[in-house]
C-alpha cells in the first residue's frame, strides 16, 4: 500500500518543480524527498521522475500516479475537514428502510428535522437486497435491514425486534385455521415470507402459502390493508406496518398465541467514517423501536 506521506512528497514535487524548493515547503531536507521518492519507485517498482541534471519530467507511471494521488490526497483532506467540522445537528443523511419501518420512522425523523432545521434526511424505501445493493454503492450512508449478508466491506449491528401480527378485517373476530381458509389471502412482495413464519408457529395445519386462497394483492406498502379492512381477506405483516394504517378501526390486530419477531439492524460500509449526526439518528432510530 502507498504511504501517503511519499505520496504528498512527490505530488509536491510535481506541483513545485524543484527538489530544493519541495524541502523547504514540506520542512524537510532535499535527501529526504529524494528518499520518499525512492521508495515510491521501489514499492511501485518502476521509475516515476526521468532526471535531467537538476530538473525532471514525469515518466508515465509517475504522470498517472500525480493524477490519481492529487485525488486522493484532496479526498483524505475533506474527510479529515469534515470529521474536525462534524456537526451532529447539521448536514445530509441518506438512509433507507423496508416499508413497514419507514412508515413508522420517517415521520418520525421528519419532527426531528424540523427541530434541527440544518440537519437534512433523505428517507427512501426498499427491499433488503436493494438496501444492500445501495450501501456498497456508497448511495446510502445508514439501511435498516430484517436480515445479514456475508459481506466483509458492511457491519450489521440489531437495534430492535419486530413482531410479526395477523391483521383480518375488524368484523373477524375468529381466527382459527377454518376460517382463514374462508376469508382467504391478500399477498404482497414478503407475503410468503412473513405468512410461512408466523402461521407455521401457530397453526399446525399450515404446511405452505399455497394453502391458502389468495384474494388480493399489493405492492404498496400503505395500501395492503385497504382490501383487508374492507373485508376481503387476511394477511400477515410487521406490526408497525398494521399500527400505520389509518382506518384503524376497519381492521384488526393479532397477536397470536406463539410470537414470531423479525430481527432489524442497522447495516453501513465498514470502511466509511461514522460522523455524529449519523450516531444521533441511529440513537433516534433505536428509541423509538423501543417504544
Amino acid at each position: 500500500m502507498i504511504n501517503t506521506l511519499w505520496l504528498k512528497t512527490f505530488c509536491t514535487l510535481v506541483d513545485v518543480g524543484h527538489f530544493t524548493h519541495t524541502a523547504d515547503k514540506l520542512f524537510m531536507t532535499q535527501s529526504g524527498v529524494s528518499q520518499h521518492i525512492k521508495k515510491l519507485e521501489q514499492l511501485l517498482d518502476t521509475d516515476l521522475l526521468l532526471r535531467t541534471g537538476k530538473s525532471f519530467r514525469l515518466t508515465p507511471a509517475g504522470l498517472k500516479l500525480y493524477e490519481d494521488g492529487k485525488e486522493i490526497l484532496l479526498a483524505l483532506q475533506n474527510a479529515e475537514q469534515a470529521i474536525k467540522e462534524d456537526d451532529p445537528h447539521q448536514g445530509t443523511i441518506t438512509m433507507m428502510s423496508p416499508g413497514s419501518l419507514g412508515l413508522k420512522l420517517y415521520p418520525f425523523l421528519l419532527d426531528k428535522q424540523q427541530q434541527f432545521k440544518q440537519l437534512v434526511i433523505n428517507y427512501s424505501f426498499a427491499s433488503n437486497k436493494g438496501i444492500i445493493t445501495s450501501l456498497l454503492a456508497g448511495d446510502s450512508d445508514l439501511g435498516l435491514v430484517t436480515s445479514q449478508v456475508a459481506n466483509n466491506d458492511l457491519i450489521f449491528a440489531e437495534i430492535a425486534q419486530e413482531p410479526l401480527v395477523l391483521v383480518a378485517p375488524a368484523t373477524q373476530k375468529d381466527i382459527d385455521w377454518p376460517q382463514l381458509l374462508k376469508l382467504g389471502f391478500i399477498s404482497h412482495p414478503d407475503a410468503d415470507h412473513h405468512g410461512s413464519m408466523l402461521l407455521s408457529a401457530n397453526y399446525p395445519e399450515f404446511e405452505h402459502i399455497s394453502q391458502l386462497n389468495q384474494s388480493g394483492f399489493s405492492n404498496q406498502i400503505s395500501m395492503i390493508l385497504e382490501p383487508v379492512s374492507r373485508g376481503l381477506g387476511f394477511t400477515v405483516l410487521p406490526l408497525h406496518a398494521a399500527m400505520a394504517f389509518a382506518a384503524q378501526s376497519m381492521i384488526s390486530i393479532h397477536t397470536l398465541p406463539n410470537a414470531v419477531n423479525e430481527p432489524i439492524y442497522i447495516c453501513r460500509k465498514k470502511y466509511s467514517p461514522l460522523l455524529k449526526r449519523q450516531q444521533l439518528v441511529i440513537d433516534w432510530i433505536s428509541e423509538q423501536l423501543a417504544l
